[in-house]
């Protein structure tokens, strides 16, 4: 059997390391296939353990009951005409993302361990397309959760927006928060490479982007110092625009801007996920 049935390029395998530019449309088609299997393999895991969807939602929703109903009824938040449990929900569907989305990265090193790694960068699959295809599938997690979090917010009498577009909005803000969290995710794993560093700089991350954020208190009644660090936490863009699409609250810095900052910063992860995704075997 040749080289060239194994899928070897008549140059040798020296060839094959270099990069394939993008353009032109056969070779934008076939990244976008890649990337979409590679998003498809992973969200396929969900099958395998569907539970984990429900035992990650008792989270937002002990959130909700407890300390939205308390919060609401004390009146200690300043919202203005908003009720604080309508004020509160678009931030608890942002924390269950963020939350989900932090955690995602271990699952690189448990590939790595099981040599799964080591499969995919043998193949001719772009790195750019790797890194993509596993952060839309936390994007498909999380859209359960605004899913669960969405009913949930219902059914306690939270005033949604029943716009189908402003729905629609909702969920592309969840699937890009998603996608930018795990991508940070992937990065912490190919820096650290273990899982008990991992887990415990996760853990760690999660709290001070959450609280360093407008999720559960406006930005307006933070001390000075709270103010610079929500805005220039990527969180705090999310939460603008569900805050907007979910209960029709004014954004406080505009959707143009929420949708491109995380666009933007998701699009430069990427980027440095896919430079530093084979390191993780080093």
């Amino acid at each position: 059997m040749t080289l060239q049935e194994h899928g070897v390029p008549r140059g040798g395998l020296a060839s094959q390391r270099l990069p394939r530019p993008l353009t032109g449309p056969n070779n934008i088609a076939n990244f976008i296939g890649k990337t979409l299997v590679i998003a498809e393999l992973e969200a396929r895991k969900l099958r395998h353990d569907p539970t984990e969807l429900f035992t990650r939602a008792v989270q937002p929703a002990l959130w909700l009951l407890v300390f939205g109903q308390v919060f609401t009824r004390t009146r200690a938040i300043p919202t203005g005409d908003i009720p604080y449990l309508d004020f509160m929900a678009p931030g608890i569907l942002a924390q269950s993302v963020l939350f989900i989305a932090i955690f995602s990265g271990i699952a690189i090193i448990w590939e790595r361990d099981l040599g799964i790694v080591h499969k995919f960068l043998a193949s001719p699959t772009p790195r750019t397309a790797l890194v993509l295809g596993k952060a839309l599938s936390a994007g498909v997690r999380a859209l359960s959760q605004a899913i669960i979090v969405y009913v949930l917010a219902l059914l306690l009498g939270v005033h949604l927006n029943p716009n189908p577009l402003a729905l629609i909005g909702m969920l592309v803000a969840v699937i890009l928060g998603a996608t930018l969290f795990s991508t940070f995710s992937l990065i912490i794993a190919c820096v650290v490479k273990t899982r008990e560093r991992f887990m415990g700089i996760g853990q760690v991350l999660t709290m001070p982007l959450f609280f360093a954020s407008n999720a559960i208190y406006p930005i307006d009644i933070m001390p000075g110092w709270l103010k610079v660090l929500a805005r220039i936490n990527p969180l705090s863009y999310e939460v603008d625009i569900l805050r907007a699409l979910m209960i029709g609250q004014a954004s406080s810095t505009g959707l143009l801007l929420d949708f491109g900052v995380l666009v933007l910063v998701s699009g430069g992860l990427i980027l440095i996920g896919a430079r530093m995704y084979p390191r993780v075997v080093v």
